[in-house]
């Protein structure tokens, strides 16, 4: 790894693991048939106009007091400002929160303040939300610091006319493109001057850059089989810019150049993605990168009246379907790499997305979510899923409130399997160690029982500089030591995309999943052979390891992490228990000395999941060997 790495040079990491040339959206449609369906003027824009008021009220529903509520808490607002030291701080101590809560803070504030005008249409919102618009404008950059690294002067120090598109710099262009489409002839009735200073900035910061640029990495302009990575960012940025032309631009050449570009680069991230449709980046990145590709296709499919569409492609359903197949269940989701453990799930997107896969499986599940999880309505400066929320909250009571676990899942592309028996529900993972927002944890696996975890994958703390740099891999959860792997031979798993599973067998009838992972380690552990066999049954998991070693120099140690108190004090057994249920890790007390490592989660992110601590069960094999054959059952 090279000495200086940011958030998004990481995320171009290479890999030939996943890409498929598919260019699905430009086979779908040329240049000239998008001419010929796109339609201009915003004609295809669904929801009423400002002055429309019986159609808010009914768009809002019982939602209008709550909304107009939410935009009176900022009337008297002070808008902050984030100090030049605020975006100093990123580079001077890898601090990044304290720039992001100040700008968050205000974009907050204007999407209140501007949907509490949509629902009461009086105007009593408007000189506020002027106010928090120019402040926005006045500002160098809409980026925050820790994505200033794609300025052409690179650090996280905003650089005057230098306008980067990345995640909340693309956030704001689209909000602010709504704001200017439905209330931009309000805004000119205060002062015209308002609405065209808002236009300016949507299209020198958003519409101007994105036509006359390739060198920001998420757009994959330069992508191929040989040399590609694609991640989240991708249908992230670009949905965002598509709401930006269709909203704003009103030049139809450009419109078109804008619109047809977006629709190569979205063709690389569905390339990038695996025909068995799981994200490598976990449940908790699904709703920005499956997500927002389905948020991207449906604009896509509005703006030209259907006549662009590839949700009939079964690759799009099943990137959608992984979101209801990676549910466990008590809001537990199968978690990997920088992925949280705790879904936090936007019931309406996968209604929406569902409706137009026609997956009965991802409606059924929207349905179930509310059912069991009903959600506060909250604020986001997510425009587009706002307004669309609204449109379909009534909709999703049509399906039965249903999840119905399924026995066994195998994504032979990404190399998850999935697994129930009776009360418990197993996820592993082969793939390589140079994944979107990767851990080193080839061959791990988690295990659920009664619908919770036992057996953990902790995930990831706050993001800081160092999450994103050559430091990434002295963070403990970033390591194989802290997953459920073994170390051998005195070895950890290593980083690159040579680290990976080789000879994997996922078998339905039997619920087993095998792995040969000796290639995750480097060449000095000396493994010919590390094959781990994993076998559900309504029992219970049971665990084999069979190791053949060059020449064995350490003994070599098992680790297993959870949440749970535990108690080794009874050779051969690990007693778990969680939450008043107990659970048993068997182990041969003739082969192993148990230790116990308690890890206090002082990071919030971690501490809101798994509580204030962590532990690490090591099994330390009490002879150094080099070929054997390790046993491990967990029972409840």
């Amino acid at each position: 790894m090279k000495k200086v790495l940011t958030f998004c040079l990481l995320c171009i990491c290479l890999s030939v693991h996943a890409y498929k040339e598919r260019d699905l959206l430009q086979k779908a449609a040329n240049l000239s048939k998008l001419e010929n369906v796109l339609i201009t003027d915003q004609k295809w824009v669904r929801y009423p106009q400002y002055t429309d008021r019986n159609g808010w009220d009914q768009l809002m529903g019982e939602n209008k007091s709550f909304f107009i509520g939410q935009g009176e808490k900022f009337l008297d607002y002070e808008w902050k400002v984030v100090k030049a030291t605020d975006y100093l701080e990123y580079s001077r101590s890898g601090n990044r929160s304290d720039m992001e809560k100040i700008h968050n803070s205000n974009l907050n504030a204007i999407s209140a303040l501007f949907m509490a005008e949509m629902a009461e249409g009086k105007g009593r919102f408007m000189d506020k939300l002027s106010n928090g618009i120019f402040h926005t404008c006045e500002m160098t950059s809409w980026a925050i610091s820790a994505h200033l690294s794609l300025q052409r002067v690179k650090g996280s120090f905003p650089k005057l006319d230098d306008h980067v598109i990345e995640l909340v710099s693309g956030d704001i262009g689209a909000t602010f493109s709504w704001i200017y489409y439905f209330l931009n002839k309000e805004f000119d009735k205060i002062n015209p001057l308002i609405p065209e200073r808002l236009h300016y900035e949507i299209e020198n910061r958003i519409l101007t850059p994105y036509l006359n640029e390739t060198r920001f990495w998420w757009m994959a302009s330069n992508v191929t089989a040989e040399n590609g990575f694609v991640n989240n960012w991708n249908p992230w940025c670009n949905a965002n810019v598509l709401q930006c032309f269709l909203l704003v631009e009103k030049d139809k050449d450009r419109l078109l150049k804008g619109v047809y570009k977006t629709m190569a680069s979205v063709d690389k991230f569905i390339n990038y993605n695996h025909d068995d449709g799981a994200c490598e980046e976990g449940p908790s990145y699904w709703g920005h990168a499956a997500g927002k590709m389905y948020d991207y296709l449906q604009a896509l499919y509005d703006a030209t009246g259907g006549k662009i569409s590839i949700f009939s492609d079964p690759v799009i359903k099943n990137m959608g379907e992984y979101i209801s197949r990676s549910y466990v269940g008590n809001s537990w989701v199968v978690n990997f790499a920088d992925a949280s453990a705790k879904g936090d799930f936007n019931y309406q997107l996968i209604y929406r997305y569902g409706n137009m896969v026609k997956s009965t499986e991802m409606e059924q599940f929207a349905s179930y979510l509310k059912k069991e999880y009903p959600k506060k309505k909250v604020l986001s400066r997510d425009m587009y899923r706002t307004l669309a929320d609204l449109s379909s909250e009534k909709e999703i009571d049509k399906f039965n409130p249903i999840h119905i676990v399924t026995p066994f899942t195998w994504y032979p592309d990404t190399e998850f399997c999935y697994m129930s028996e009776g009360s418990f529900f197993f996820a592993a993972k082969g793939g390589y160690n140079d994944e979107s927002h990767n851990h080193n944890d080839t061959g791990t696996f988690s295990l659920y029982a009664d619908n919770q975890p036992v057996l953990i994958d902790v995930g990831v703390g706050t993001y800081t500089r160092k999450t994103f740099s050559n430091e990434r891999y002295t963070i403990w959860t970033m390591q194989s030591d802290y997953h459920n792997l073994p170390r051998i031979n005195g070895f950890s798993q290593s980083f690159g995309k040579k680290y990976k599973a080789r000879n994997l067998k996922a078998d339905k009838n039997k619920k087993t999943f095998s792995l040969d992972i000796s290639q995750s380690y480097p060449t000095e552990a000396g493994i010919n052979k590390w094959i781990r066999n994993y076998r559900l049954s309504k029992n219970g998991l049971t665990i084999e390891d069979s190791f053949d070693l060059k020449n064995a120099q350490s003994a070599n140690q098992l680790n297993f992490m959870t949440w749970g108190e535990v108690n080794i004090s009874q050779p051969g057994i690990v007693i778990i228990t969680i939450k008043n249920k107990t659970y048993q890790l068997l182990y041969d007390k003739n082969s192993f000395d148990p230790a116990l490592e308690k890890i206090e989660l002082d990071d919030t992110k971690l501490s809101n999941v798994w509580d204030d601590q962590v532990f690490r069960i090591s099994l330390n094999a009490k002879k150094t060997d080099n070929r054997g054959i390790y046993k491990i059952i967990i029972k409840s």
